[in-house]
């Protein structure tokens, strides 16, 4: 008895040591795979960062002007088939096999872009270049629940969102100095000689790491986790079909309003259609009525993002368009709105880290709210542009602040064998919810003009709009809350 107590107390100990030389993300533990993370976030960021300035010049090269909603639109919806085959892979093999798999994919697709003798085929690359991204991002939150203690989650997230400052800072700018010196075809090949490297790297490094995503707390197999059975007994599999038919209904809905025709329409009503029927299919059930834990945050992070993603499209374009202001003026709004974004980040997962994560995500909704009442103030008549710039900083703080917390209360909420799902469905209601919310905005945008209403008014109203989604995440946040 007395050794076996004395067995027990050392095992104490040691579990006590081991848990107090863990000391954060850069620990020897966890050095490597912070590396590697952040690595891919880089890289993933200046690419996609430094992409986006370059396509309406190859959409007007390649006399497509008139289908670069699709061009536009592709990326987000091949993300969703992404999400769910990235999510559903990390769970029955582990996150690094379709890690690797769409860092290298994501290679090829800058090359099909680069080459591009039609708009189509720069759709295809754009395309293919969301259904990689879908993988990454949904493997790398996966692999960081699966590699990283519950406290170090949120430092992990923070540092995530702070491997996108450099490329926020001179992606944009050095691309389009790129496009104006040379083309906008050495853009892509130039991100793709720079991704190349690393990314075969990534594919070694990843080979000579176990995965854990068929591991439970005991380190044990679980097989149950590999192969869930369905209800009919047979085993579940990704339900890529209705995956699929998800992301077209999203490239009909955005090829639906490029335009207001009949032709249009009918496309915007199929797409909305497909996105009803299927949605529901890939989410946890009771998202969309905001059941308390899970079903939430998914519900949330569809909400923020929506709101966020269309801020940053509608306040450019009203800017330019309709107040005339200096592009350097844009350019400084993202500059801000990444660097707060990042430092939003890090303050809720250093400083706020003892803060319950649903009263962040409250907070972060509310100054989000302030931020559109910026927005619609920059509409008046008389109002200098600066008003509406302003919203796109305001906003990313409060993104900030609670998209990281929205993810860890996900993983909170899921089983160890059920976090690469989770995630796919996080992922999945993201991109849905940049798809619903910006085409319902710009519904509001073009009806308004329609009936009759000035340009300013009509953004005031779809900014308005913007409200009702925030104002929702900050009265549901307390039914995310993960002490229940």
């Amino acid at each position: 008895m007395g050794q076996a107590a004395e067995a027990h107390a050392g095992e104490a100990a040691g579990a006590e040591s081991a848990e107090a030389g863990e000391t954060g993300i850069f620990s020897p533990q966890h050095l490597a795979a912070t590396l590697t993370f952040a690595t891919v976030m880089f890289l993933t960021g200046f690419a996609a960062l430094a992409v986006v300035p370059t396509l309406p010049t190859a959409a007007r090269e390649l006399d497509g002007v008139s289908l670069f909603p699709v061009v536009a639109g592709c990326f987000v919806a091949a993300s969703l088939l992404g999400g769910v085959l990235g999510g559903h892979w990390a769970d029955r093999a582990g996150a690094r096999r379709p890690l690797a798999l769409g860092m290298v994919l994501s290679v090829l697709t800058l090359l099909v872009s680069a080459s591009s003798e039609s708009v189509w085929q720069l759709a295809a690359g754009r395309f293919l270049d969301g259904l990689a991204a879908g993988m990454v991002a949904v493997s790398v939150t996966t692999a960081i629940g699966q590699a990283y203690p519950e406290r170090l989650r949120p430092r992990m997230l923070a540092m995530m969102s702070a491997s996108w400052v450099v490329p926020s800072l001179i992606g944009p700018p050095l691309a389009g100095v790129v496009v104006e010196v040379w083309s906008w075809r050495v853009v892509f090949y130039g991100l793709a000689v720079l991704t190349a490297l690393p990314a075969l790297a990534l594919v070694v490094v990843l080979r000579h790491r176990p995965d854990t995503g068929r591991e439970g707390a005991t380190g044990r197999t679980d097989t149950a986790a590999a192969d869930v059975p369905s209800a009919d007994g047979r085993a579940a599999r990704p339900p890529l079909l209705v995956a699929a038919l998800l992301s077209a209904g999203a490239a009909f809905g955005q090829y639906g309003v490029s335009a207001w025709d009949v032709r249009h329409m009918v496309f915007a009503v199929v797409g909305v259609a497909l996105l009803a029927v299927f949605a529901p299919r890939l989410l946890p059930p009771g998202t969309w009525r905001g059941a308390r834990g899970l079903p939430t945050t998914v519900l949330l992070r569809g909400l923020t993002s929506g709101t966020f993603f269309t801020v940053e499209a509608l306040v450019p374009l009203m800017l330019i368009t309709e107040r005339r202001v200096d592009a350097i003026v844009i350019g400084v709004a993202f500059t801000a709105s990444a660097l707060l974004w990042a430092g939003a980040s890090w303050v809720q997962g250093k400083a706020l880290q003892h803060v319950a994560r649903h009263r962040l995500v409250t907070v972060g909704a509310l100054i989000m709210a302030l931020s559109l009442a910026l927005a619609v103030a920059g509409c008046a008549d008389g109002a200098p542009g600066a008003t509406a710039a302003a919203a796109m900083p305001l906003s990313a703080v409060g993104m900030g602040l609670l998209d990281p917390c929205v993810t860890v209360l996900s993983l909170k909420h899921s089983a160890p064998h059920r976090q690469g799902r989770t995630t796919g469905a996080m992922q999945t209601n993201m991109n849905l919810g940049q798809v619903v919310v910006l085409v319902s905005a710009f519904a509001v945008l073009n009806g308004s003009l329609a009936v009759g209403a000035s340009p300013l008014g009509g953004y005031g109203l779809a900014f308005g709009l913007l409200l009702v989604p925030t104002l929702l995440v900050a009265v549901l946040a307390v039914r995310a809350r993960g002490d229940r």
